[in-house]
């Protein structure tokens, strides 16, 4: 299919000009002007592009893409050979990174949901964009313990950090990635525990002192789903070729 029809069912799907973000969303480096196989990943490094490169794919689509707000202008270093990757083998490079975030389908937040079988994900009406924190009332209450072990099995991975509490947990609120911020929101909102991907130093305090049971399941691991489902719906919407690469990252 054309990239031009690629990008404006992304546009509209994923409701990119409603959300404000802090890089560009949609197509960020230019490649050729037919797309039947895309790789999704989620970061455009240079292992990701190389492996691309090595599928013969036409685009990436990542979470973590380039150009964000803070990051200087210039393109120099590691920025330039990872562009000049991409351009020598003119592969198109989309990065998607709040509208995938939200999504109530396709979205990290609703993809974590499933992968645990956490029932009946909502966002939180105290934060905005929609969506960025969901929250659920669990099948049946669970001790932090069992329910930090049931999230690392799922993730095939240890959490980063478990912070236990003495009350069984019912309902959850959650935000994928670098979402720790956002634990006093779950608090007020009457949630007995709270789950991201990375932990800051003042989350600790946040958590013990508001008696919340608090996992930190890592960044990438909890933003592995969103761009890969992305991926596989474009495959079964248009008929392309798909390939979801996983660069592994502690993190």
């Amino acid at each position: 299919m054309q990239r031009s029809e690629l990008q404006h069912y992304l546009n509209e799907l994923l409701q990119v000009d409603r959300i404000r973000d802090y890089c560009p969303n949609g197509l960020q480096v230019e490649g050729r002007q037919s797309i039947r196989k895309i790789v999704t990943g989620v970061t455009a490094s240079q292992a990701l592009i190389d492996a691309a490169i090595a599928q013969g794919a036409d685009a990436i689509f990542v979470h973590h893409g380039y150009f964000w707000k803070s990051e200087p202008a210039v393109i120099t270093g590691m920025k330039k050979r990872r562009i000049q990757a991409l351009l020598r083998a003119d592969i198109n490079l989309f990065g998607y990174h709040l509208p995938l975030d939200v999504h109530p389908e396709l979205g990290n937040n609703a993809q974590l949901a499933q992968l645990f079988g956490w029932p009946k994900p909502e966002p939180l009406s105290s934060v905005e964009p929609t969506g960025v924190v969901m929250g659920c009332t669990l099948p049946q209450p669970v001790t932090s313990q069992k329910l930090g072990e049931h999230i690392g099995r799922c993730l095939k991975r240890p959490l980063t950090v478990r912070i236990d509490s003495s009350q069984p947990i019912s309902r959850i609120a959650w935000c994928t990635g670098g979402g720790q911020g956002y634990i006093d929101h779950a608090a007020v909102a009457g949630f007995d525990a709270f789950l991201s991907g990375e932990i800051s130093e003042q989350t600790t305090h946040s958590a013990q002192e508001q008696g919340l049971a608090y996992f930190a399941a890592g960044h990438h691991a909890t933003e592995r789903y969103g761009i890969r489902a992305l991926g596989e719906h474009l495959a079964e919407e248009f008929g392309l070729e798909h390939v979801f690469i996983d660069i592994e990252n502690p993190a």
